[in-house]
């Protein structure tokens, strides 16, 4: 019963965003799963033999959820000590076990609410930090703002009342033609306030001087490694945009809090933890993770921010996600309270698959609602002149947009002495038994679709059909895929990727020790916990001392590994978790990277690159991406690098073919695998 509700939290959290609904059974699993454990190891009458199976099968499932977690990190929070238990997971849990034979310890059932009046989205798990109860009563009045009301009634009907005009908004950014500009009209840099030993560069003073003068609504798409932190944090000084409301991933809130410290020291920051017993009520800067928001919405609306920096913003893409329906209502909160917040959205992927990934920001820096283009956007629009069914609409509509405030600049184009950067492949060989397993794997999983592919073509009288029919190779493939995501049991093209990590692990960990011994500092990039903890096992071997960047770590752990790394000349490799570690660190100390296993997408890839390719860099970068010969390695790696043509495309103007971006390597991966067997086939 655990393994089925496992599996489907598996195939939901793949399909959708990760819904309330699903965290719970994933955290009521997770729970269950620790006890049965617990039980089984303590129960005597047990035999030796069947508490193994039991064990066995219980880490199997474990492993699922593993698995589950390394696609939502999120899901993570609710493993910790301290994680709340909602009243729906107690009585879930409950449904599951006496479902599984086993009577609850205590009744689940949740008293009645002591108010009539149903709570807002969240309320059950809202709390107020008892320092923000101090400061609403220091201050229990907030002038009001009469430009906040002009703003909302400015809107104008116009000649293009009636035209549907947020879809061809998204579709003048897919179409844009080469050259077209992807940065808004920036001014010359103008003096900018810095503490004594620090300074900017040119193109982050633009965007200061750009806040300073009144521009308030940014899109930073800015590449990985420009300094997006210090220009939102000096954007604010300019602006004025306190207090600041920060929302960022969890693994960078710590860093968020540095920087702070480190470009407005004059202005005190405070982290919210868990219900917020230990923040301070009264800093300038609040700095929240995504996670918790569901915990602190209710407050964040009410304590008067006159700015908000959503970091990572790609992350609010899915408007139906919980994360991105609370920035959503935070953003509608004070756009409605102060007349021109500061507004930032910071991402160096703006675009992950689709075009359509712009429309959660836009609605967060309130360019546009659920159906229409708002306020200064709308007026723009209408000062065209031009009609969506106007030939000239598509570039003077995408002209509106990008001066509304998106900021796009290429390393190429703004830090000439930000050394260039590149991706080296390099090929290994996977012998021994490990080998023959992963191309045991791959052969199987080929056969499978083989036959899949005849079977539809049987099905359909079409055997002896000339050529590859590549529309139905795509069917099958996409069928594979979904069976993949859905069983948890049998050979799939996920756990076949994650065999041939276990293989390269031991390779990719003998080359970063190499290059370790010859050219310094080296970062260590895995996707997997068991490819960290052998290429550990390699360095300690050797006799490389190494520190080690994970999921699981506590902040301070964390910040004394990094600190081990940069400080101590005698800490070689730091070992990194590509999805605990991808963001927020500044590891260029080190010009190296191995990367030992790939990822699926090259947002993720370039995140990781870009710990070591930023500014403050003064080598050349290399990224060395360990590919393994005759595996679906090669194909992989080919088409994360096609990847990266949508974002060119679209925000820089470029004229990369990407005819399909919202299409998944995965997909693409197993159709390929499925064409190249018919073409030999139809050889042979």
């Amino acid at each position: 019963m655990l393994a089925d509700v496992a599996r489907e939290v598996d195939d939901a959290v793949q399909r959708t965003s990760t819904r309330p609904g699903v965290r719970t059974k994933f955290q009521v699993v997770a729970l269950l799963v620790r006890e049965e454990k617990a039980r089984a190891t303590s129960d005597d009458s047990l035999s030796t033999a069947r508490r193994a199976e039991v064990l066995k099968r219980l880490d199997g499932i474990a492993t699922m959820l593993a698995r589950t977690a390394a696609r939502d990190t999120s899901l993570l929070e609710l493993l910790a000590d301290d994680a709340r238990v909602s009243d729906a997971a107690r009585a879930y849990r409950a449904s599951v076990m006496r479902a599984g034979g086993l009577e609850p310890p205590e009744p689940e059932e949740a008293p009645a609410p002591a108010e009539p009046t149903p709570p807002q989205a969240g309320a059950s798990t809202q709390v107020v930090p008892r320092s923000v109860v101090s400061r609403q009563m220091a201050n229990p009045f907030l002038a009001p703002d009469y430009e906040a009301a002009a703003e909302r009634t400015a809107a104008r009907a116009g000649r293009l009342a009636g035209w549907e005009l947020l879809e061809p908004l998204f579709r003048s950014f897919e179409r844009a033609t080469p050259g077209s500009p992807a940065c808004m009209a920036l001014p010359a840099p103008g003096p900018v306030s810095v503490p004594r030993g620090r300074d900017v560069m040119p193109h982050q003073a633009q965007v200061v001087t750009a806040a300073a003068r009144g521009h308030h609504t940014f899109l930073l798409a800015d590449e990985p490694g420009l300094g997006k932190t210090a220009q939102a944090l000096l954007a604010a000084q300019a602006a004025d945009a306190y207090p600041l409301l920060v929302v960022v991933p969890n693994v960078v809130k710590a860093n968020w809090a540095n920087e702070v410290a480190l470009w407005t020291p004059s202005r005190r920051s405070t982290v919210v933890h868990g219900d917020g017993d230990r923040m301070d009520g009264f800093a300038d800067v609040v700095i929240v993770n995504y996670e918790l928001l569901d915990r602190h919405v209710g407050w964040l609306g009410e304590l008067g921010f006159r700015g908000m920096i959503v970091d990572e913003a790609h992350f609010i893409k899915n408007r139906t996600s919980q994360r991105s329906q609370h920035v959503l209502a935070l953003s509608e909160r004070i756009r409605t309270r102060v007349g021109k917040p500061l507004l930032m959205a910071l991402t160096g992927t703006p675009l992950i698959n689709d075009i359509e990934d712009f429309r959660a920001i836009w609605q967060f820096l309130g360019w546009i609602d659920d159906t229409v283009p708002l306020g200064r956007l709308r007026s723009a629009l209408e000062d065209t002149g031009l009609t969506p069914a106007d030939p000239g609409f598509s570039a003077a509509a995408r002209t509106s947009v990008t001066e509304m405030g998106i900021v796009r600049r290429r390393k190429s184009d703004v830090v000439a002495d930000i050394p260039a950067r590149r991706v080296a492949d390099l090929v290994v060989e996977l012998d021994g038994a490990a080998g023959r397993s992963v191309r045991a794997a791959e052969a199987a999983l080929v056969e499978r679709l083989v036959q899949r592919y005849r079977t539809a073509l049987e099905m359909r009288g079409d055997v002896a059909a000339d050529g590859v029919d590549h529309e139905l190779v795509r069917r099958v493939a996409a069928a594979e895929l979904k069976d993949s995501t859905s069983k948890a049991k049998g050979e799939n093209v996920f756990t076949m990727v994650r065999r041939i990590g276990q293989a390269k692990a031991g390779l990719a960990a003998d080359y970063a020790a190499q290059l370790a011994r010859s050219v310094g500092k080296v970062v260590f990039f895995a996707k997997h916990v068991d490819v960290m903890d052998h290429a550990e096992q390699v360095f300690a071997e050797r006799g490389i001392r190494y520190a080690s960047i994970r999921g699981d770590q506590t902040s301070k752990a964390r910040e004394k590994n990094i600190a081990a790394f940069t400080d101590d000349p005698d800490v070689s490799i730091v070992v990194c978790s590509l999805t605990a570690a991808g963001v927020g660190l500044n590891l260029q100390v080190a010009s190296n990277l191995v990367l030992a296993e790939l990822s699926w997408t090259f947002a993720e890839q370039t995140q990781a690159i870009d710990r070591i390719h930023r500014i403050g860099q003064d080598e050349p970068v290399t990224a060395w991406r360990i590919v393994a010969a005759q595996t679906i390695d090669p194909r992989i790696a080919e088409l994360i690098d096609s990847k990266s043509g949508l974002a060119a495309r679209a925000l820089d103007g470029a004229s990369e073919d990407d005819s399909d971006a919202s299409t998944t390597v995965q997909l693409d991966a197993l159709a390929g695998l499925l064409t190249d067997a018919l073409d030999h086939d139809t050889v042979v």
